[in-house]
């Protein structure tokens, strides 16, 4: 952006709007407290770590790891379908198509643009995750 004022010309940035998204419930805004109860209600393991038993020894490890492979092929996912047009399938047989943007830290909700409902267009919105069923993409 120029303007111009007696016979100076002087350039600024084009503002650009910054989305906000929520903060976590810790005072980081990581969410990642193992003892507090969103974690427990939304990260439960399959092997109890009260009682700890030499076989839960031995498949512990092997669950990290299954779990960190997981995670790790999701973020990618999500990486690689940023800026690209998605396809939400919602309850009720719902499908929305948007253009996606980024997910929260605790993949809660997804940001998108442009996104396309039954009712109209909306230019930025927050999808909540517990309402999709599945989304796709094209590669």
């Amino acid at each position: 952006m120029q303007i111009t004022g007696g016979n100076k010309k002087l350039n600024m940035a084009t503002p650009v709007s910054v989305l906000r998204l929520p903060k976590g419930p810790d005072p980081n805004s990581r969410g990642f407290d193992p003892k507090s109860p969103r974690f427990i209600a939304l990260c439960r393991t399959s092997i109890p770590t009260s009682a700890v038993s030499e076989a839960d020894v031995e498949q512990l490890p092997k669950e990290q790891h299954a779990r960190s492979v997981l995670r790790e092929s999701f973020l990618r996912c999500l990486l690689s379908v940023t800026n690209k047009k998605v396809q939400f399938h919602m309850y009720e047989r719902v499908k929305v198509e948007a253009t996606f943007g980024a997910s929260d830290i605790d993949v809660m909700n997804f940001q998108v643009s442009d996104l396309h409902t039954p009712i109209g267009v909306q230019k930025e919105a927050l999808i909540r995750c517990q309402d999709v069923i599945s989304f796709s993409f094209d590669a």
